[in-house]
């Protein structure tokens, strides 16, 4: 899961869909485009909003995508076109690109539809997020528990 600074989007949709699978053997993990909160915990609202539905993302820390991440994840989902941009633009080759797609690409194939920055939309717009990674996280889990 990535997004630009790892604090807000990507913790929560790594929690979200971390929750959900703790019964798999998937690993999942959270990166920011961008080195601004590298070791910072989430964004307290993040905190909060996964902790009203019983998700604990506080232990996380932000950290910046790299490019052996492609080695070592199947997937790699992005929250908007600059992420997508910026993730691609690391890519050694066509089969790191093909790992690289939209989250809301889950609900909406090929839609490209971008998971809003709630940083500065108070606390609805975490709400919001939130409603929006839990159900293509949901879409996700499908596909991870009936080998899809």
């Amino acid at each position: 899961m990535v997004c630009l600074g790892n604090i807000c989007r990507s913790p929560l949709a790594e929690g979200i869909l971390r929750e959900k699978l703790k019964d798999t053997d998937a690993e999942v993990d959270s990166a920011g485009t961008s080195s601004y909160h590298v070791d910072e915990a989430p964004d307290p609202r993040a905190i909060k909003i996964g902790r009203k539905y019983g998700v604990n993302i506080s232990d996380l820390r932000g950290r910046q995508f790299t490019v052996s991440d492609f080695d070592r994840f199947d997937r790699i989902y992005v929250m908007d076109e600059s992420n997508y941009a910026n993730v691609v633009e690391l890519a050694r080759n066509e089969a790191d690109k093909n790992k690289v797609d939209f989250l809301l690409n889950e609900l909406e194939p090929s839609s490209n539809r971008e998971v809003p920055d709630p940083y500065f939309g108070g606390d609805q717009g975490f709400e919001n997020v939130y409603r929006l990674l839990d159900q293509a996280t949901d879409e996700i889990t499908k596909k991870v528990k009936h080998g899809g």
